[in-house]
């Protein structure tokens, strides 16, 4: 099945498996094994957009025909068996702020306009909601509660994942709902790797400042250069445990879009001239 796109897998364990056929996505089998949820992680095939934002990109923000991405939201929706209609679509400014969506944001981001802003993640317990966030590299962190119904999506990039976005979005889910962090079940998704992710070191002092000593050889490394390699796979794990989600619940990426930018959008490898991928995450 892996062999159908073509992605390159930084190990064989899994974690990812690659599901439909005239839009193909990614799913977490964590997930999927719930029964009570319908996924995704968006790829660059199947859809409608031309040029550089060939062909399934999903924002309305890059300067393509904004019915080219409605209509590869429509195609994205009817492979993983939700509607436009349903999808709520955060305005992401890598923040930790997480929105409680309601019956009334149904449709907001994608065929109406949206009353918020500053918003890089989201949660509900409103089933039939489908919660939409935007990647280019950055890390989707996905959370489900199967025990009492609740679900979050959020957007973190460095600056989330120094926020710890993660935490915070487990933390309103235990306000609002009243989850319970040993029962979330908790997935990072397709993202650039350690490999390929270079920053300066005014970024590593900041997650010096966020993570215990005891951990950054796990998160960077420095270079010759002067330049140091991130891990925000390991990072966001190691907030999951720090938020209270068991290692058994969790599933963390094997993808990175980086290495796989000719399938998946990434700004590292193509710079302002590209499209987004999207996360989907709704409760059946």
């Amino acid at each position: 099945m892996k062999m159908a796109l073509g992605l390159k897998y930084k190990n064989e364990e899994s974690i990812l498996e690659e599901a439909g056929t005239v839009t193909p996505f990614l799913e977490f089998p964590l997930f999927k094994n719930t029964g009570i949820v319908r996924h995704g992680f968006s790829t660059r095939l199947g859809g409608v957009s031309k040029g550089y934002y060939s062909s399934m990109n999903l924002s309305f923000e890059r300067g393509d025909d904004p019915e080219a991405v409605r209509e590869n939201f429509r195609r994205m929706g009817a492979a993983i068996g939700v509607s436009c209609e349903d999808m709520v679509l955060s305005k992401q400014t890598h923040t930790t702020n997480v929105r409680i969506v309601t019956e009334e944001d149904r449709g907001k981001g994608i065929l109406k306009e949206r009353d918020y802003t500053d918003v890089d993640g989201l949660i509900t317990d409103r089933p039939g909601i489908c919660l939409v966030t935007s990647y280019a590299d950055c890390v989707p962190l996905y959370f489900v509660d199967p025990v009492r119904k609740v679900i979050g999506l959020s957007h973190s990039g460095w600056r989330g994942t120094v926020g710890k976005i993660g935490k915070h979005t487990v933390e309103l889910m235990q306000e609002t709902f009243g989850c319970r962090p040993e029962e979330i079940l908790a997935a990072v998704g397709p993202s650039v790797c350690m490999d390929c992710y270079e920053v300066s070191e005014e970024v590593i002092d900041k997650f010096r400042e966020a993570f215990d000593k005891e951990n950054w050889d796990q998160l960077f490394y420095k270079k010759a250069n002067g330049k140091y390699q991130l891990n925000l796979w390991k990072a966001n794990e190691l907030i999951f445990l720090e938020s209270g989600i068991l290692a058994e619940h969790m599933a963390i990426t094997n993808v990175c879009t980086h290495c796989n930018s000719e399938i998946l959008y990434s700004h590292r490898t193509m710079g302002n001239k590209r499209g987004n991928l999207c996360a989907f995450l709704a409760l059946k």
